[in-house]
């Protein structure tokens, strides 16, 4: 559902510009791939003057030759009674395979945006099994997680999305991510400026952007597909057009060398600039207070803890999990 709603956004020239030329080529599985030779037929009907063309595949060394940009979406959902350990486990391996195949055939320059869950430790189990490609590269997808929080800090201070900006989503994809209301800014002043409601803040804000995911699939009976789509888009936009001045985006990255004290060697959302080349450095300008960084702690813990589960995938021995009981995706229960 997500990739049907993101391929015309792209083939439309909406993500990569009104002048770019767009080749898309298509992973599947075998059970899928006559949905996939209908999807192909409906972006070649559509007759958009970009798309160059489409092709489709369900072997990774085929389909990922050459790419530019790959964006990784499909990966197995949690289902009743399945540990989490499995699922990191199951997916893990889907992303260490899909991420030798970016290694030995992807342009070597090659950005990967990991969207399926845990969409943090697939993207680090990706890049740790691409050693070809600059890790720096590797992103997962935290956007949402983003728009999420501008949304209801619009909402409560009752302005429109635009005026929302610096809004960072700090850790891991899961509810234990960390809405940062403390650097965010709206109409150009600080939140905690213009609501000065610290208790909402600090909580109802906070769970509902953490817990978002999972009211949705309540409301609605399936996760989210539409406004993903939106967020890859943004997440893509974010990386190929200039940062407005001051402002800066969230998106999940490789941790080594960063200037905040977060752990090395994870993947782990944070605030970022570019200036539109496809590359991003991190914001220097950051405030930090003991609520936002407690938290922070217990996001890194978390992935710390997904790491030790997957060591088996990432070349770093054998696994052991002991995971935290709270270590959940939005959406679970």
């Amino acid at each position: 559902m997500i990739s049907n709603h993101l391929l015309f956004k792209l083939a439309s020239g909406e993500v990569f510009g009104q002048d770019q030329p767009i080749a898309l080529k298509l992973l599947g599985s075998e059970r899928s791939f006559q949905a996939l030779e209908g999807v192909a037929m409906e972006l070649e009907d559509s007759l958009y003057p970009l798309l160059r063309e489409v092709s489709i595949g369900i072997d990774p060394y085929v389909v990922f030759q050459d790419v530019d940009w790959a964006l990784l979406i499909g990966a197995k959902p949690r289902g009743p009674g399945m540990e989490r350990a499995a699922l990191l486990d199951i997916n893990g391996q889907i992303f260490a395979d899909q991420g030798k195949a970016l290694n030995a055939v992807a342009s070597r320059n090659a950005k990967v945006l990991v969207v399926g869950n845990p969409c943090n430790t697939n993207a680090l189990i990706c890049l740790k099994n691409a050693p070809n490609i600059p890790a720096k590269n590797f992103h997962a997808l935290t956007r949402l997680d983003e728009n999420r929080a501008k949304c209801q800090l619009a909402l409560k201070a009752g302005v429109f999305y635009d005026k929302v900006s610096n809004v960072t989503i700090w850790g891991n994809h899961s509810t234990t991510q960390v809405p940062d209301f403390l650097n965010a800014k709206i109409d150009g002043r600080p939140v905690k400026e213009v609501i000065k409601d610290t208790k909402w803040l600090e909580e109802e804000f906070t769970l509902t952007v953490q817990k978002r995911g999972g009211v949705l699939i309540q409301k609605w009976g399936r996760s989210s597909a539409a406004s993903t789509a939106v967020s890859i888009v943004d997440a893509i936009r974010s990386l190929v057009t200039p940062t407005p001045e001051g402002d800066w985006f969230s998106t999940g990255v490789y941790t080594t060398g960063n200037p905040y004290g977060i752990a090395e060697d994870i993947v782990f959302s944070m605030p970022c600039r570019s200036k539109g080349d496809g590359d991003y450095e991190l914001a220097s300008d950051v405030l930090m207070d003991d609520f936002l960084w407690e938290r922070i702690k217990k996001s890194e813990a978390e992935l710390l803890a997904e790491k030790k589960c997957v060591a088996h995938l990432t070349g770093e021995g054998n696994a052991f999990c002991d995971l935290p009981e709270d270590t959940m995706l939005p959406g679970e229960v």
